[in-house]
This record gives structure tokens, C-alpha cells and sequence, in this order.
């Protein structure tokens, strides 16, 4: 699953693939801005991005998209 999340007073947002699934990211993002602490999200490259909750503008979520092969996708 794609996620973008908006960071206030930054321009670019980050854009991630993770194997988390909606709901997931759901409760970690809630739990995150009730503590008041990291929203912390695993990538698909075992990778891990952090941050702080108060700072977070939105959160978007996209779909699974099947890669594409070849010119006839086009």
C-alpha cells in the first residue's frame, strides 16, 4: 500500500510503500497523536520513518497497484 503524509511547514510530502495494512496504520497513527509522540511506519525495504505526530498534516492512503510489463499497458 502507497502512503503520503503531509508535514506542516515542509513542502514535499514523504511517499512510502508498506506492507501494513490499513488498519494498522490506522491504530498506529491514533495511538501517536493521543500520545503525542512518533507516528512510525515500516516500509517495504525494511526501512522505518519517523514522525512527530503534532507535525503531521495528513495522512493519504492509496491502493495495491499491480505493476504493469510491457508497451500494451500503456
Amino acid at each position: 500500500m502507497e502512503v503520503k503524509i503531509g508535514i506542516q511547514s515542509i513542502p514535499r510530502e514523504l511517499v512510502l510503500e508498506t506492507r501494513a495494512s490499513l488498519e494498522e496504520i490506522e491504530r498506529s497513527l491514533a495511538k501517536a497523536l493521543a500520545d503525542g509522540g512518533l507516528f512510525v511506519l515500516s516500509d517495504d525495504k525494511d526501512g522505518k520513518v519517523m514522525v512527530p505526530a503534532d507535525k503531521i498534516g495528513y495522512v493519504e492512503f492509496a491502493g495495491v497497484e499491480q505493476r504493469r510489463v510491457g508497451f500494451g499497458s500503456l
